[in-house]
């Protein structure tokens, strides 16, 4: 009998690379978790893995050991979910990981239609950039993410997670007011310019990296910062230009910069949760209060 606490182990060590990174995700000791391992392999009767210097690498037979792992697992998500229903009813506590923007669009309005159609679920908000709110839910560490399409992320056909697409925003040029482009500013035109953004890592730095790319250049960050508020008032203060997300752009007060829309990149914003957990009756009224809020966004 294969134990369902080693194949969630074995999908640690396959999602993170390393056992030191696995073993920090799960809470454990590297050496705990080489034992479940080694203990999983004599369950199989084959090796999962191969190590190296750098980490380790599924085999074949790990492959389809994970395979079904991802099937397993999410079909305990599903009876827990029908358990919790039949027992709890629609409350409890929902952990989210969301990235500031999305929290300010549509998590917060989110939460207050939540009070009036499941008043007994109560959410709890984790401040979490796109590229790590998805790891935080496959460790577990929340139970919904709130993220953007980025390079690298899971696709829509990945076995572990259950997609929402709640939205998705155009970026706008911010330019400071007396720049000598500021009337006719392209993409293009703007390829000689210092640039302000987020850090290499941030979805929204690979989003802007891309969109320029596509214009025939590659974008010089001379300064970087993931809060917005932040880039704008560098762009204010004259230190370079910006692409930024147009939400993040409503309500900010805006002195010495001029917005201006530009055609081409956007960001994608969507909700998952592992997948079996969608039926989850403090997960479901959340889903679908994101899901009317996302509606009513205008982005354009």
């Amino acid at each position: 009998m294969i134990d369902t606490r080693r194949l969630r182990t074995l999908r640690a060590v396959a999602d993170h690379g390393t056992v030191t990174a696995a073993a920090a995700a799960l809470h454990l000791t590297p050496s705990a978790v080489s034992q479940q391992l080694v203990a999983l392999e004599h369950e199989v009767g084959h090796r999962l893995f191969t190590r190296d210097g750098r980490g380790v690498h599924l085999t074949a037979v790990g492959k389809i050991m994970l395979g079904h792992a991802n099937e397993v697992l999410a079909q305990l998500e599903r009876a827990e979910a029908e358990v919790a229903a039949y027992t709890a009813g629609e409350a409890g506590e929902v952990t989210v990981a969301c990235f500031a923007t999305a929290i300010s669009a549509v998590l917060s309005p989110a939460i207050s239609v939540l009070r009036e159609i499941a008043p007994g679920v109560q959410v709890r908000v984790l401040d979490a950039e796109g590229d790590h709110s998805l790891a935080m839910l496959l460790d577990s560490e929340a139970d919904l993410a709130i993220t953007v399409e980025y390079r690298g992320a899971p696709d829509a056909s990945d076995r572990r997670l259950s997609r929402l697409p709640l939205y998705a925003e155009p970026f706008d040029l911010v330019l400071p007011h007396d720049h000598a482009l500021v009337e006719s500013a392209t993409l293009m035109s703007l390829a000689a310019e210092t640039w302000i953004g987020p850090y290499p890592g941030n979805p929204v730095h690979d989003v802007i990296t891309f969109a320029c790319q596509q214009a025939g250049f590659t974008p010089n960050f001379a300064h970087c910062s993931d809060d917005f508020r932040a880039v704008v008032a560098l762009v204010g203060a004259g230190a370079g230009v910006a692409l930024v997300p147009r939400l993040a752009l409503r309500d900010m007060v805006l002195p010495g910069v001029v917005v201006r829309d530009t055609p081409g990149p956007e960001r994608r914003v969507f909700a998952a949760v592992r997948r079996g957990a969608d039926s989850h009756p403090v997960v479901r009224p959340l889903l679908s209060a994101l899901r009317r809020v996302a509606a009513s966004l205008g982005t354009g």
